[in-house]
């Protein structure tokens, strides 16, 4: 299945905007796509490691890793936004 991420912020200056990819058999959530994203390594590993603080959304809602992926949805990762 074949889906677009989008990268803000820190994680875009790691990774660039975004890309397009065509996911393996069994990657079906979110979290999956982000363990499956690590896998690749560098740069991946580091901008999306798990003790690393992320924000997820999946066609602009916000989701956690549980959050199902279908076929041409859109997936965003981001840091936490702090404001005053």
């Amino acid at each position: 299945m074949q889906i677009n991420l989008k990268y803000f912020a820190s994680v875009r200056e790691a990774l660039g905007s975004g890309e397009t990819v065509v996911l393996p058999d069994g990657v079906a959530t979110v979290g999956a796509v982000r363990a499956w994203l690590i896998g690749r390594g560098e740069p991946w590993a580091g901008a999306l490691a798990e003790g690393r603080a992320l924000r997820m959304a999946s066609n602009q809602r916000m989701c956690d890793a549980a959050a199902p992926v279908a076929a041409g949805d859109e997936i965003a990762f981001f840091p936490p936004v702090t404001g005053g």
